[in-house]
């Protein structure tokens, strides 16, 4: 049977060392936050179902709108944000008010890989201060 959270984890760590680039999305040359999930995506189903408009390093701030949250749940499968399992999607807020603008796969307990400003994509722990600014939890749908 195949396992999509296996294979997003998997397919992830392939993501590790890609330089960040603000709005890009390919792997080995480029990628920021969303372009990494986009990019999983991509290779999960061959197709992203929607191209993201530009934005600007602060839309979140300039907008007010949860344009990332909005998102996902077009095309991921909420799921409740402590039942969060490696191959699942994080969205996180960077202030408890402000609007959701990071985002991040879990890999293993207490892990995940995403792509921050200032470094390439990594594995980091998903200590308290990631877990307290989670806005939201997604999985990726079940496709065969």
């Amino acid at each position: 049977m195949y396992d999509i959270r296996a294979r997003a984890v998997a397919l992830a760590r392939t993501w590790i060392g890609t330089p960040y680039h603000h709005q890009a999305s390919l792997k080995g040359v480029g990628c920021d936050c969303v372009g990494l999930i986009r990019g999983i995506y991509r290779e999960l189903f061959g197709a992203e179902p929607e191209l993201p408009s530009a934005y600007t390093r602060d839309w979140a701030e300039a907008t007010g709108e949860e344009t990332l949250l909005a998102a996902a749940r077009r095309h991921l499968v909420e799921i409740a944000p402590l039942s969060a399992r490696p191959g699942d999607v994080l969205v996180f807020r960077y202030r408890t008010q402000a609007v959701a603008k990071h985002a991040g796969i879990v890999t293993a307990d207490g892990l995940m890989i995403h792509a921050i400003e200032g470094a390439p994509v990594s594995e980091v722990a998903l200590c308290a201060w990631w877990r307290r600014h989670t806005a939201g939890a997604f999985a990726f749908p079940e496709r065969s």
